[in-house]
């Protein structure tokens, strides 16, 4: 039996090394990018036990559960962390970042999720990454879910490792992953007794024998099918343009918005201010009384492609999520996602208006 995904000639260390330029261009970044071969939680971790240990003191940043994660690495690398939670309805501000400095003046490390799909909402990182660089501390960012919906400038941003992953809006592969990594953090690594080493979290191994040896022979064969989705993905968001992709998701976030308003029955946006919101998911808190995982169940029972789902843990019996990203920031799956929650909420007795909610999805302009 014959089949495309059969029988492919191995990726070359050329074609490999091609397809981590393409992203530094989609990041507009000269520091060196790593494609590591494995989900995103593989940089995530990867990049925190390569520059944390004892004497580090950490300022990590939560306003969803990715944020959690992170204060838990650091921890057991042996940092001293200091969490600034805010309440998920929101984001953080440069302002509390400044705060936090003012405080902890030792702090040379900042962990910071930009877009938090689970939660809905986004991070000032431009504004914060001033404030991170008066004080030199080196600028962990999580991007994975910001990629491809709004733009990450690791070098104008002075983000040091910069994780991104292409499942959500850049619409690829989730098994591969991205880091752009800075001189300052390279060198962290290399003083970090601590650091991984022949390992598969390694990005030192990464540094020494592929990059520092001219991009030339691979550390190990690599996940053929998804690094070539991932070059696939990549080359269809240069054709449609970086700026037109963001769009789309912008669009869609709005639209998703404002439907959500129209629709009544007490539904409204989790994250209170807009500007607050992040364009690759709409969360939505349901009226009281009303759990969110069972209305998620029913509208799923119209369509189980639509993009909804209940919030993750105790969020969901609260909190729908619109993920209106990669091929689903468009105009159906909006219409499709509210109409599906409006007829859900419809069966619970409340009162609503699919109509109303359609037509201002349409007033927002979406194709």
């Amino acid at each position: 039996m014959t089949h495309p995904f059969l029988d492919l000639a191995p990726l070359s260390a050329a074609r490999f090394a091609a397809i981590e330029d393409r992203v530094a261009r989609l990041l507009d970044t000269r520091q060196d990018v790593v494609i590591m071969q494995g989900e995103a939680l593989l940089p995530l971790e990867g990049a925190i036990r390569g520059t944390a240990g004892p004497g580090t003191t950490a300022l990590n940043v939560i306003t969803g559960p990715y944020g959690q994660t992170f204060g838990d690495w650091l921890r057991d690398c042996g940092a001293r962390v200091i969490d600034l939670a805010v309440p998920f309805h929101t984001a953080v501000t440069a302002d509390q970042i400044r705060e936090a400095f003012a405080e902890h003046p030792e702090i040379d490390f900042v962990s910071l999720v930009h877009a938090e799909a689970a939660t809905g909402n986004t991070n000032p990182v431009a504004e914060i990454g001033e404030v991170v660089r008066e004080h030199g501390a080196l600028f962990y960012l999580d991007a994975v879910a910001s990629i491809g919906a709004e733009p990450v400038l690791p070098d104008a941003w002075g983000v040091d490792l910069c994780v991104i992953g292409a499942q959500k809006a850049m619409g690829g592969p989730a098994g591969v992953s991205a880091v752009s990594v800075s001189a300052r953090a390279w060198a962290r690594m290399a003083a970090n007794p601590r650091a991984p080493r022949r390992s598969y979290l390694s990005l030192l191994d990464w540094k020494e024998r592929w990059i520092d040896g001219g991009r030339k022979a691979l550390l190990h064969a690599p996940a053929q099918l998804e690094m070539l989705a991932l070059e696939a993905c990549v080359e269809r968001i240069e054709a449609d343009g970086p700026e037109a992709v963001m769009d789309r998701h912008r669009a869609a976030a709005l639209a998703t918005r404002a439907g959500a308003v129209a629709l009544g029955a007490g539904l409204e946006p989790y994250v209170h201010d807009a500007r607050d919101a992040a364009p690759v998911a709409t969360t939505l808190r349901v009226p009281a009384g009303v759990v969110a995982s069972e209305v998620v169940a029913r509208a799923l029972t119209s369509d189980p492609a639509l993009p909804l789902a209940a919030g993750g843990g105790a969020l969901a019996k609260e909190m729908i999520r619109v993920n209106h990203y990669g091929v689903d920031a468009a105009v159906g799956a909006v219409r499709g996602s509210l109409a599906a929650l409006g007829s859900a909420l419809a069966e619970q007795g409340l009162d609503v208006d699919v109509e109303a909610a359609l037509r201002a999805v349409d007033g927002g302009g979406m194709r």
